[in-house]
């Protein structure tokens, strides 16, 4: 592991710098209207554009794509500075700020790095994480803020849906609040699916929404108890699925057809034609990746 780069403290610097220079009275104009609210769409989008490109990734952070992930965490890291800026501009906090408050929270819980006494939980899980947690919540309750503190506390809501419901399970495991294996998720699964069958018969919309949700809630518990993140599940599932629309599509059109004027059962056809093609497809890589890792080896 090569060492950290002690000028790197240097260029952050340079960084915030460049920052205020472009807020100040002879910078950017749109840089300088700028508000917290307006960046908040930035904010989205920097992020979502680091996760397309982890998801390019291997699974140790390298592959063709890593120099397109330093670039998208530095439009991030921007996202965090030109906020900042505004709010030291305001007298509010500044950077140092920031990166004291998040050193004293990785210090506060990681006492068993840390501190001398044995912390509650097992020491580096996420027991003992959710254990430090607790008292900090406890705490912030207590001073007078008149929310009493939860379990559930620390999801924030702007997450997405999927996110935020295998958070908020991980907040109520945290608590106990659990089945012990995934077997009693897969009977409440059932259940939940047996009850939207039931709110479809009955046409009632908001009953089926109601259902509806409570059977995605219960699928993303199953992914949490085998730790199948559910938002890169469903980003997987549709990339598959936009892989072989697209190949339907090319060998109708090769016909000069188009999908909206074909049988129902054509399209089946195709799709697992498709399907069929992609799978060999892979198959032949693995084959191809298993000889040069064979190769290498020798």
């Amino acid at each position: 592991m090569p060492p950290l780069r002690r000028d790197a403290a240097a260029q952050f610097l340079e960084l915030a710098d460049t920052m205020t220079r472009l807020r100040g009275p002879n910078g950017c104009p749109w840089d300088h209207e700028q508000t917290v609210k307006t960046l908040r769409p930035y904010l989205l989008e920097e992020a979502h554009e680091v996760l397309e490109v982890m998801d390019a990734l291997d699974e140790d952070g390298g592959g063709a794509r890593v120099v397109e992930h330093k670039e998208e965490l530095g439009d991030l890291l921007l996202q965090i500075v030109f906020q900042t800026e505004i709010q030291r501009e305001h007298g509010r906090f500044d950077l140092g700020d920031v990166c004291a408050a998040i050193t004293d929270k990785l210090v506060r819980r990681h006492p068993h790095i840390f501190a001398s006494e044995v912390p509650e939980g097992t020491p580096g899980s996420k027991e003992g994480w959710e254990a430090v947690k607790r008292k900090e919540r406890a705490a912030k309750a207590g001073d007078g803020g008149g929310k009493k503190a939860s379990a559930l506390d620390g999801v924030p809501k702007h997450l997405p849906a999927l996110l935020r419901a295998y958070r908020t399970g991980e907040k109520a495991r945290g608590a106990g609040f659990d089945w012990p294996s995934h077997h009693g998720v897969v009977e409440k699964i059932k259940e939940e699916l047996g009850e939207l069958e039931e709110a479809l018969d009955s046409g009632d919309k908001a009953k089926i929404g109601h259902e509806l949700g409570d059977l995605l809630y219960a699928l993303v518990n199953l992914s949490r108890h085998f730790e199948i993140d559910p938002e890169g599940a469903v980003r997987a599932t549709i990339a598959r699925f936009e892989e072989r629309f697209r190949l339907v599509e090319e060998s109708l059109a090769a016909e000069g057809k188009t999908p909206e004027k074909e049988h129902l059962d054509e399209l089946e056809r195709r799709w697992q034609e498709a399907k069929r093609l992609i799978d060999a497809r892979l198959d032949s890589a693995r084959l191809n990746d298993g000889r040069r890792g064979g190769a290498g080896g020798a």
